[in-house]
């Protein structure tokens, strides 16, 4: 039988009556444990507290397809708790080196409330310890996981405009040795002042920007007309040519001046420089287009986390929406139609850090999950008062009554094993009440509506 001087070296014990301390020992059970030894299996019944007297213990689990481990030293208390509604252990348990523990049947908690209630006290603290643990740990996980979400989507989002500007820039190599080769050939040729000019002009005029793209049909119209009028020149092998051509708006009677002023082999040299410098130019564009995709992504990601910026700042939140917008937007153009409303005049928040943004991903996201991937997400911003409201609606099947009282519990999930840990909208909650502001929700079949008030540092100018 142990002594009461053991006992009383554990912080949990310490400063207890003698009295208390004999009546918990004589209903105690001591163990002792070799290294490897299991003392608690995952889904057995939960039937006594733990006091490690001795040794180190570990105890491993899983939550949501997520392993953890727990270590113990001499001096903890862990097991079944007061209080506690555990029916199962969730952990398997076992002693890393030569153990001894103390094991208090569950059974006699109920006296033990009685008996011992400052011990009962100390046992909820360490109860809700271990409840704070487990959420910091989910918490994070729920973090892992969103950041995970979000970078698997800006990867594709980034690797579209990466891989097009890859292929545009292999292809302008290709471009630039063509009209290399071409203007040498080009070269080989006599041609007058009025000849190149008229080649230069024809030029310029190509590289002109098609203001009016014409319709698909009449396109495909104008490429047989001036695939024709080249044939009709002998130039029987330059469709792709005449299709590049028919693209731009380019009209057939614009090269008949080409022909009529060049022989045949000096104006076939000089559309294949012609298209060549076209083929350029749209290629230029496509990899500016492209850089600036991958530049916008970077500007968002940026500003939606707020790198290399004060933590706490007064923060537009139209543009944090559409920071969050742009990185959701993989999520968002499989079949989601957004539908904005914003105030004119900008509305600031003080906010720490990417807070707030972290409300309106988990929004956003939720909502487009309860649409299925399609519908009509609708954003607004608008002044109440002395507060910046946030609504993010979106037309989906709704929120049953039953489920939205609990929505924002933590833990609570609609979502299949692995695709959900129930803490978005509780950590949705907690930062709206740091922000000092509050969420309202409302829900019917076709309109669900999530209403953030937010305080507003001053008013609009």
């Amino acid at each position: 039988m142990i002594e009461k001087s053991e006992l009383l070296r554990v912080p949990t014990f310490q400063g207890l009556p003698d009295d208390q301390l004999d009546w918990f020992i004589s209903l105690s059970q001591e163990v002792i444990l070799k290294a490897g030894d299991i003392y608690l299996r995952e889904g057995a019944p939960s039937e006594s507290m733990v006091v490690v007297l001795e040794g180190e213990l570990q105890a491993r689990g899983d939550i949501n397809g997520e392993s953890f481990v727990i270590p113990f030293a001499a001096g903890d208390v862990t097991g079944m708790l007061p209080f506690s509604r555990m029916k199962k252990s969730v952990v398997t348990g076992r002693a890393l080196t030569d153990s001894r523990i103390l094991r208090f049947p569950s059974a006699h908690f109920p006296e033990l409330i009685q008996k011992m209630p400052e011990l009962t006290q100390r046992l909820v603290g360490v109860m809700a310890d271990r409840i704070r643990e487990v959420t910091r740990v989910e918490q994070q996980r729920d973090r892992l996981a969103g950041l995970g979400k979000l970078s698997a989507g800006l990867a594709h989002e980034l690797n579209n405009p990466a891989s097009a500007a890859k292929r545009a820039t292999g292809l302008l190599r290709d471009a630039l040795k063509r009209i290399k080769d071409v203007v040498q050939e080009l070269g080989k040729h006599e041609l007058t002042v009025a000849q190149k000019s008229e080649i230069e002009k024809l030029e310029a005029s190509f590289l002109q920007p098609n203001q009016d793209p014409l319709h698909t049909l009449a396109t495909s119209d104008l490429e047989d007309q001036i695939d024709s009028l080249l044939r009709s020149h002998g130039q029987n092998d330059l469709w792709q040519l005449a299709s590049d051509l028919a693209h731009r708006g380019v009209k057939p009677e614009v090269l008949e001046s080409l022909f009529a002023t060049l022989d045949a082999e000096v104006a076939r040299a000089a559309l294949v420089r012609i298209a060549a410098s076209v083929e350029i130019a749209n290629l230029l564009n496509e990899i500016e287009s492209s850089t600036s995709r991958i530049s916008d992504l970077v500007r968002a990601v940026k500003e939606y986390t707020y790198m290399d910026q004060t933590p706490a700042q007064n923060v537009d939140v139209i543009k944090g929406l559409e920071n969050t917008l742009t990185i959701l937007h993989h999520k968002l153009k499989r079949g989601v139609t957004v539908r904005r409303e914003y105030e004119k005049v900008p509305l600031l928040v003080n906010s720490f850090g990417s807070e707030l943004n972290q409300i309106w991903t988990n929004i956003i996201d939720n909502a487009i999950d309860a649409m299925g991937g399609r519908g009509e997400l609708r954003v607004r911003t608008y002044r109440d008062d002395t507060c910046v409201v946030v609504e993010i609606g979106d037309n989906g099947p709704g929120i049953s009554p039953e489920v939205k009282a609990h929505i924002f519990e933590p833990f609570f999930t609609t979502k299949g094993v692995g695709e959900g840990t129930g803490l978005g909208l509780d950590t949705v909650q907690r930062i709206v009440k740091k922000h000092r502001g509050t969420i309202q929700v409302t829900s019917k079949p076709g309109d669900t509506r999530f209403q953030v008030f937010l305080p507003l540092v001053e008013a609009p100018v």
